[in-house]
């Protein structure tokens, strides 16, 4: 199952971005108002990097941030990305391989061509397993 469904079958294609030049406030209230966990960070065309609601959220509360430090200065520059037209046990590999420990990456832009077209999250994934093997009663 996991190698027959392809990722541009579950991702979300309306994604929502933001800009290198955003203060971090900004964009994590971006991320709570649109109940989402990550944020692509983009320039024109270009993905620089990623923001997440965990990263930005626990370091505002450790006051760790100066009064409008930027998204460029805090974003992860080196992310996994899949294709549209990867399978899911791509995505998972990417998810595990490109993740600090024994942690997982739980969002993964999809790129192609270099364009952002969507963003597949580790809930996507669970979601589509779940749907093929519903859980009993």
């Amino acid at each position: 199952m996991l190698e027959e469904r392809k990722v541009k079958e579950l991702m979300t294609e309306d994604v929502f971005t933001t800009t290198p030049d955003e203060e971090v406030v900004f964009a994590f209230e971006k991320l709570m108002k649109h109940k989402i966990s990550a944020l692509p960070v983009i320039d024109g065309e270009e993905i620089l990097g990623i923001v997440t609601a965990t990263d930005l959220g626990h370091n505002l509360i450790l006051d760790n941030y100066k009064l409008g430090t930027k998204v460029s200065e805090v974003m992860v520059k080196n992310i996994a990305s899949v294709t549209p037209d990867d399978s899911l046990y791509d995505a998972i590999c990417a998810m595990e391989e490109n993740a600090p420990g024994a942690d997982i990456v739980n969002q993964l832009p999809v790129i192609d061509n270099g364009e952002l077209v969507g963003i597949l999250s580790d809930g996507d994934i669970i979601a589509a397993i779940k749907d093929a093997q519903p859980c009993l009663e």
